[in-house]
């Protein structure tokens, strides 16, 4: 039974046992609704409503979207709740997020456990709140306050949901005896009722400026838009019609191809780190990590591994740049103060007990993990991996931080091949949730699982790569750069690119990336590859000529863009750069559209990932898509590059492949895996299912 019910001293208290997180799931909605209905019929002065397990009702059941409804709705059991006769009391722990805070708000009374997190985060689901929740909160907060939680989606402490009358008391111990603690405190002072939806409405406020301001940080994103006019709706139509219309909203957001995508993401994300592999297979011990080289990369691992509690041993060339690494890292742990996220006493520890800065090697005989953050250049690598095999202990994991660069030969160049992984981080490594764990041929399954293990104690979302140049994102960026790069030389611009992959959802375009980056990382990689080009392969010239210039973007002040403080600004001198490869290339240019323009790119990012994942690189098309969500930029609301081409439709993906061959066979070679998607009338999504079968 989900809902288990019964009398205690005349109140009627319903426990909800759908572990993990009771999701409201079609059994508990018809168990709240029964329930309420017998407390009715059993004359009970009340009704306390709580969660059996680690929490409250953590959410929907988002496995139910885009499925037949099966009665009775949320909205109807909220309503039925709400509509109560006897004062209802919800006791909240863990967690009360989406259709869990929206059960509470149709309760009369509220009182959760200090640990407790509420929110409604619909939004980063491609929906709405769908059960009241955009109008019972407004009535509690004011719009405001509303507004940011709906469209903001993110959590807030019981304290600050007290602070801001959401609930109306915090409470420790144990959720059904805070309850009946409170409901009999109700009963004692003659309470009654207190529904939220008549209460009174708040002051209106200027809603289509917020929804203008909504709509542009949302990058093309429909549901925060929505969100506000159905909180809108609570200022000037009655209750039950301000409902109707926040169900309408919902419901027409159901049907969109970005709640699919959202949807999808939030389920790769959980099951990217879910490897047969690593079935059984314990992780080694760790409690101290090794790091070489304190620049920005080098001082982000160390920060990240500090933030998690581990000790952090970190080897620098010179005293001067073990200093310096020391002053970066503690200005990123600063930031984590000034932001809460630690104490100052957990800051002074952090820096004093469990940070060591040397330039001895033999420091590192106490790490469990050491990683690499050096130069880009193999041979540095190879050096470094040498001191660090006579310094580690044998039980240590060793590991390279390398982007691009073959971890295999790494491995090969010392004894200890199978201790031998690629951790690549991405920069800000102690704020960027990605990392790429890269599985050499050597590599033991318990250094699979160790890199799994730090990941998981980092706070990241980790994803196995193979190995090759590249490995999954970086591969997979070099070709659809390329193909931008291509259209440059064919006649687009640079601004035009990146402006029509920022209507995409990009945060920025590839062009501004490469600024934010640094162009000189693009240079040296295009001249590290020179040797092995294949001479039919084009290479943008302009792009170097401008590194050879000293512009390597926003590090320099100018690169595609110049750059005055807060602001940039088209470099004037890219265009003229271009026009003269033209001239040299006897190339014409012609006009892409923008539609041209998105095409061409997302046909080369999907074909390049489906040879990733074609040859194993990435195990499952939803390797690919984490990867491009958390590390690329990659819109969220399109669900990553491989759930974007099955709901655009392979055979009109494969189709633009093939006519674009036409022009450049060498670069459009369509990938096997998708000619044979195709063929078989299959999907990415239908290799997903096969590899969780």
């Amino acid at each position: 039974m989900t809902i288990s019910y019964e009398i205690d001293g005349g109140v009627a208290v319903l426990t909800a046992a759908n572990p993990p997180v009771n999701a409201l799931g079609a059994n508990i909605r018809k168990g709240l609704s029964a329930g309420i209905s017998r407390a009715v019929a059993d004359g009970a002065q009340a009704v306390l409503i709580h969660g059996d397990g680690r929490t409250w009702f953590a959410g929907a059941d988002i496995r139910e979207f885009g499925k037949p409804p099966v009665p009775p709705s949320l909205p109807d059991v909220c309503n039925q709740i709400e509509s109560c006769p006897v004062p209802v009391v919800a006791s909240i722990h863990g967690t009360a997020l989406g259709g869990g805070l929206e059960v509470a708000l149709a309760c009369h009374y509220r009182v959760a456990a200090s640990s407790a997190k509420l929110g409604l985060p619909e939004v980063t689901l491609g929906v709405i709140p769908g059960a009241g929740g955009t109008q019972r909160l407004p009535r509690l907060t004011g719009y405001e306050t509303a507004i940011e939680m709906i469209t903001g989606g993110r959590p807030i402490s019981a304290a600050k949901a007290l602070e801001l009358g959401i609930i109306d008391m915090v409470a420790k111990g144990d959720p059904r005896a805070n309850g009946l603690d409170y409901v009999a405190a109700i009963l004692a002072d003659a309470h009654s009722p207190r529904p939220v939806s008549a209460m009174p409405v708040p002051a209106p406020v200027d809603f289509d400026a917020i929804k203008a301001k909504v709509a542009q940080k949302s990058r093309g994103q429909l549901s925060p838009v929505l969100a506000i006019d159905a909180i809108e709706a609570s200022s000037r139509l009655p209750f039950a019609e301000g409902l109707a219309e926040e169900r309408r909203l919902f419901l027409s957001l159901l049907e969109t191809d970005q709640r699919k995508g959202m949807i999808h993401a939030f389920f790769a994300e959980r099951q990217v780190a879910k490897l047969p592999e690593l079935e059984g297979v314990a992780p080694r011990d760790f409690a101290e990590i090794g790091v070489i080289g304190g620049g920005t990369m080098g001082a982000g691992i160390a920060t990240a591994a500090l933030l998690a509690g581990l000790r952090v041993t970190l080897i620098e060339m010179t005293q001067e740049a073990a200093e310096a690494a020391r002053t970066r890292i503690g200005g990123n742990v600063a930031g984590a103060l000034r932001r809460g996220k630690i104490s100052q006493d957990e800051h002074d520890r952090m820096l004093s007990d469990a940070l060591t800065l040397s330039t001895e090697y033999n420091d590192l005989g106490n790490a469990d993990i050491v990683i690499e953050a050096v130069f880009e250049d193999m041979a540095v690598k190879k050096q470094v991996f040498a001191r660090i095999e006579a310094a580690a202990k044998s039980s240590a994991v060793l590991a390279s931080n390398t982007s691009y660069l073959n971890i295999d030969e790494i491995a090969a160049s010392i004894e200890r091949a199978r201790d031998v992984i690629g951790l690549h981080f991405f920069s800000p490594a102690h704020v960027m949730r990605l990392l790429e764990i890269v599985v050499g041929e050597e590599t033991a399954p318990d250094v699979v699982a160790t890199g799994f293990a730090l990941g998981k104690r980092l706070g990241k979302v980790s994803v196995r790569s193979g190995v090759c140049d590249g490995f999954i994102g970086n591969r997979i960026l070099s070709h659809y750069r390329t193909a931008a790069d291509h259209m440059i030389l064919d006649g687009a611009s640079p601004y035009q690119i990146d402006r029509v992959l920022e209507s995409f959802g990009f945060p920025m375009g590839p062009f501004a990336v490469a600024d934010l980056a640094g162009l000189d990382i693009g240079w040296a990689n295009r001249k590290r590859l020179a040797p092995m080009r294949d001479p039919r392969e084009r290479v943008p010239g302009y792009a170097d000529t401008l590194c050879e210039q000293g512009h390597f973007g926003q590090k320099t002040g100018r690169g595609y863009y110049v750059y005055d403080g807060h602001t940039k600004t088209e470099n004037a001198d890219v265009l003229p750069l271009i026009e003269a490869e033209r001239d040299k290339l006897g190339i014409t240019a012609r006009a892409f559209s923008d539609d041209d323009i998105l095409r061409r790119y997302m046909a080369a990012m999907v074909n390049e990932a489906a040879k990733v994942v074609g040859e194993g690189i990435a195990r499952r098309p939803l390797d690919v898509d984490v990867v491009l969500l958390m590390g690329y930029g990659f819109p969220r609301y399109h669900g990553g590059p491989l759930k974007w081409a099955d709901m655009q439709g392979l055979p009109k993906v494969l189709a633009d492949i093939q006519e674009l061959a036409k022009e450049d066979p060498y670069f459009w070679q369509p990938a096997s895996l998708l000619t044979q998607l195709v063929a078989q009338g299959r999907t990415f999504e239908y290799l997903n299912k096969e590899h969780s079968a």
